[in-house]
């Protein structure tokens, strides 16, 4: 089964996320397939630019608590994204929750509809936002991250755009990227590059830096009986046992 389908229209190659059942959960087989697309289009002179987008009302509900990727799998896609040598923009019509907030701070420029919702959950489940810290540390409000990452609270389209996490959001989402997608389209693929480049530099070095340690302690948490029991709690539907 595709996880990941491709399609192209006038250089750019739109990569969607084609899991709905599971909410786009970042499972060890959509981090490889996406890896893999992210890869051939990096790769193609034909493609300028890729959108990353989904099919159903979830962008993507962060991993698969059921077969989560290896967070070195995770770590290594983000950064595939970041280090791309062609812009990547997220398009986004619905909601996107934990590490879906990772691969959103990983584009370059992201758009989403007015309908869209944001949430950090992990502290609900007993772990932490540790490698999509990488991306989005360098690139979001800090007292926003603060709030969100420390509560959990779903927050809007226009929060999201308060604080980094978006470059702008619309009713049509489409009609909102148009202008994005044209400019994209007329400017130089070794000047993008290198544009990127200058753009995502200090975004690369927290990778660098702190990539080792971020994974070790993605994989501390997730192995703790804390996080057992919060996420018993979630596949169960019920409350976890420190709830209040």
């Amino acid at each position: 089964m595709t996880l990941i389908t491709r399609t192209r229209a006038r250089a750019v190659e739109t990569l969607v996320l084609d899991s709905p059942h599971h909410r786009n959960a970042l499972s060890a087989a959509l981090v490889g397939e996406l890896a893999d697309a992210l890869t051939d289009a990096g790769k193609d002179p034909g493609v300028r630019a890729i959108v990353l987008t989904h099919t159903g009302n979830t962008f993507s509900a962060g991993a698969d608590l059921k077969d989560p990727p290896p967070p070195e799998a995770l770590v290594a896609l983000l950064r595939q994204i970041v280090a791309l040598p062609k812009p990547v923009v997220a398009r986004v019509t619905g909601h996107v929750r934990a590490g879906g907030l990772g691969l959103l701070a990983a584009c370059d420029i992201a758009a989403a509809s007015t309908n869209a919702t944001f949430a950090f959950t992990e502290v609900r489940i007993g772990v932490a936002p540790a490698v999509i810290s990488l991306p989005l540390l360098p690139r979001a409000n800090p007292r926003a991250l603060s709030r969100y990452y420390l509560t959990g609270e779903r927050f809007d389209a226009a929060e999201a755009a308060a604080t980094g996490l978006l470059t702008t959001h619309a009713d049509d989402v489409d009609t909102a990227l148009d202008p994005i997608l044209e400019g994209l389209r007329k400017s130089a693929p070794e000047a993008l590059a290198e544009t990127k480049r200058l753009l995502t530099a200090r975004v690369l070095e927290a990778f660098d830096r702190d990539a080792a340690d971020l994974t070790a302690l993605s994989a501390r948490l997730f192995s703790s009986p804390q996080a057992r029991e919060g996420m018993t709690a979630f596949l169960e539907r019920r409350d976890s046992a420190w709830v209040v």
